[in-house]
């Protein structure tokens, strides 16, 4: 390809398919889309996306080659075998001791590509309840969008490399019992196959399965960008039952979503269903799944709420939990002098933070013990020389998890109150001042001018008192400032840490590009950690696809299993110097080669074997 073609005639290619085939790939992430519809109009020499979609008007064929292309298929029985470990132990008998024997259990495997979750799913539920239970109570609704890959996973069967990652275990407690086995195919047995049902769904466009128990969608939502999987998880949470299971793959997290989904088993991507919201966030995950009501209600919703917050007769401000200022009324900001631009910055850039009160301390209190705190006659001269005394509360905003999320600060003006109280006092001094008088006399004058005498040496114990409280408040606020500032140091030095870390990785990723062999790390489970460009370019097995897989089920030109026992030399620490051998090979383009492996200990900080180092050339000719 050239230059980089212009982002809207991609957007209009988008929009050509969705009309011409009902597909709707607006949602997908743009570089993943980019880079594989690219990698489609390469093989048909065409460069710009206009040309192309001209090219898909006049050869309506070539819709299936793009879908191929851009409907990634990958999956496999049992993948990552710890996750359905958790899924066999806890979350199936769980399911089945909540639910009456009559009752049916209901299981969608969203993205289910040619099937094998699917089956994997019903070979556990099957195992648990029993055959005769599985055939009358079990429905396992199985979707995707790709029907290439559903005529697939319908017929059920498979060759035996799509089984080689299943060790002997498995192979005899779910293979042998539930499949046939005709020569090198397996195919799943016909009358549990009835309890499965393909067909074709759009997570997007489509409305979700209903009262579903189990929803297993792995490494499906990680071709969609933010938006599109809020909304899809809104359906998903839309479809589960009030205890139903959410299963997602090994690339995907929930952490933005706690308020819908809690999780399970965190590490094996397990979740479960929030079923009783509060108001505002069941009308978003309403509006999320493209209801136009609840969108309509939340909006107004929150247009209340700001409304409400707005026209306090209080001044009131809201701190999030990163100390930013996030919200402040109409008379908080008139009083403060608070414009627009300040909402979002740093309380502690604003004079807000110190006058009237020192906020910073209190938050952090207030963060600390979880209640409320009080502070009481608060005296403040504003900006146009007025003094004003208020009480200040200052309250912690907690979720439903108890976790928090910043804090809410009234200014209750107090005032009129105190000026009141002021004029109550004055009023009984003079009324028992004229009460002396009618009843004095110079030996009542005396006692009067005791008592002013005794009054002044209260009010002289009483400012030294304040002298020694605000010498305190000042050495506190020199205390904090040290603080602050050692913290200003340990973040500089964190991040001229990330710099060096970042330069080292680079460094070694300059290292693996420039090397003129192909480079495969893999640790002492044999999964590989690294695959640089010149194994791919090698053996035409892409990085993403390489990473973490286990090095000898790769299936590439490369005879990995003649390697297991120079690996296990490299382990045992047999080998304290690089070992060499030379294997038949067929590479990338199937043309034959000789391939010339160098493994090499991968030692860690302590010389401790932490895997092996693979170099891999190929071997040419004396005469080359």
């Amino acid at each position: 390809m050239t230059d980089s073609p212009n982002t809207d005639d991609f957007e209009i290619l988008l929009d050509g398919v969705k009309r011409s085939r009902g597909f709707d790939f607006t949602g997908y992430k743009r570089a993943s889309l980019m880079r594989r519809v690219n990698k489609r109009m390469q093989a048909v020499a065409i460069e710009r996306y206009k040309d192309y979609l001209d090219y898909l008007e006049v050869h309506p064929e070539e819709f299936n080659h793009l879908f191929n292309t851009l409907l990634i298929n990958v999956t496999a029985f049992f993948r990552d075998p710890p996750a359905w470990e958790y899924i066999k132990n806890d979350v199936i008998p769980a399911l089945i001791a909540r639910k009456d024997k009559s009752e049916p259990i209901r299981i969608w495997s969203a993205g289910c590509a040619s099937g094998e979750e699917a089956y994997t799913i019903a070979m556990i539920v099957a195992q648990a309840i029993g055959i005769e239970q599985f055939r009358e109570r079990v429905k396992i609704y199985a979707t995707d969008i790709d029907e290439d890959a559903l005529k697939q996973a319908r017929q059920a069967s498979y060759y035996s490399k799509d089984l080689k990652g299943l060790d002997e275990q498995y192979m005899q407690q779910y293979i042998e019992p539930y499949f046939e086995q005709v020569e090198n195919r397996y195919t799943f047995h016909k009358d549990l196959r009835r309890s499965v049902i393909f067909g074709r769904h759009d997570l997007i466009q489509d409305a979700p399965i209903s009262r579903i128990d189990l929803l297993i969608c792995r490494n499906t939502l990680m071709y969609f960008n933010a938006e599109t999987q809020n909304r899809i998880l809104a359906r998903f949470h839309f479809a589960l039952r009030d205890e139903g299971i959410l299963f997602l793959g090994k690339a995907e997290m929930l952490l933005t979503h706690s308020n819908i989904f809690r999780p399970l088993h965190l590490k094996g991507r397990v979740f479960s269903k929030v079923p009783k919201l509060n108001m505002r966030d069941h009308l978003l995950v309403m509006a999320q799944t493209g209801n136009e009501e609840a969108v309509h209600l939340l909006s107004d919703h929150v247009r209340l709420r700001e409304a409400a917050f707005d026209t306090g007769l209080m001044a009131r401000i809201v701190v999030d939990a990163a100390g930013l200022l996030t919200m402040a009324n109409d008379r908080g900001r008139q009083l403060f002098n608070l414009t627009t631009n300040d909402l979002g910055r740093p309380i502690q850039d604003l004079e807000l933070s110190y006058r009237p009160v020192e906020l910073r301390s209190c938050i952090e209190q207030v963060y600390g013990d979880r209640r409320t705190i009080h502070l009481r006659d608060v005296e403040w001269q504003t900006f146009q020389g007025e003094v004003l005394f208020f009480d200040v509360q200052i309250t912690p905003l907690l979720d439903s998890n108890n976790l928090i999320l910043g804090a809410s600060i009234h200014f209750v003006d107090v005032t009129r109150y105190k000026q009141l109280q002021e004029e109550l006092e004055n009023s009984n001094q003079e009324l028992e001042m004229a009460y002396e008088e009618l009843q004095s006399t110079n030996e009542e004058l005396e006692t009067t001018n005791e008592e002013l005498q005794s009054s002044n040496e209260e009010l002289e114990t009483t400012n030294e008192e304040l002298q020694s409280t605000n010498e305190e408040l000042e050495t506190m606020n020199e205390e904090l400032q040290s603080t602050n500032e050692e913290l200003q140091t340990v973040n500089d030095e964190l991040q001229r840490r990330s710099e060096e870390l970042n330069q080292s990785n680079a460094f070694l990723e300059s290292i693996l590009t420039s090397l003129r062999g192909g480079v495969v790390v893999v640790d002492r489970d044999l999964r590989v950690q690294i695959w640089n460009d010149k194994a791919e370019d090698l053996w035409g097995l892409r990085g993403e696809e390489a990473i973490e897989q286990n090095f000898l089920n790769l299936d590439i030109g490369l005879p990995v299993g003649q390697l297991r026992q120079p690996i296990r030399d490299c382990f045992a620490g047999l080998e304290n110097r690089s070992s060499e051998i030379i294997l038949d090979a067929i590479n990338r383009r199937g043309r034959s080669i000789q391939c010339r492996i160098t493994c090499t200990p991968l030692l860690g900080l302590q010389n401790e074997i932490q895997g092996a180092i693979l170099v891999m050339e190929e071997q040419l000719d004396d005469k080359t």
